[in-house]
């Protein structure tokens, strides 16, 4: 891929807008659980991600759903019910996740990098 010389690398890096979407805080573990679970409620997620407020999960849920990522459902009943479950536009995303998981295995050489680093540095 040939990108033009003196381009921003902000815009000209084909796959900054996919990071923006994919790996914002909350994004990873919100499509993980709906691809590992399948469709759950909103406590259900709460509850399988206990560091995110709900206020943070609303917004998480309705920016995915606006990107086409997650789906949710109401169901008209007494109480309400709404169900969250990941799209096909997300499932999509399953071998990208799974090339990560496999690459985590290195992280532990990313950390005696940075040790390494750090006592270059002292």
């Amino acid at each position: 891929m040939s990108v033009p010389r003196g381009a921003d690398p902000e815009t000209a890096c084909p796959i900054a807008p996919v990071v923006d979407i994919v790996f914002s805080r909350w994004t990873t573990p919100i499509l993980w659980s709906l691809h590992e679970y399948g469709r759950q409620r909103f406590v259900e997620l709460e509850r399988r991600i206990a560091t995110i407020t709900p206020k943070v999960l609303t917004q998480r849920l309705r920016q995915l759903e606006r990107d086409g990522l997650v789906i949710r459902t109401y169901h008209p009943e007494v109480p309400p019910r709404v169900e969250y479950e990941i799209s096909e536009l997300g499932r999509s995303l399953a071998p990208l996740f799974a090339a990560l998981s496999e690459w985590s295995v290195r992280l532990g050489e990313v950390e005696r990098a940075r040790v390494e680093y750090d006592a270059r540095e002292r």
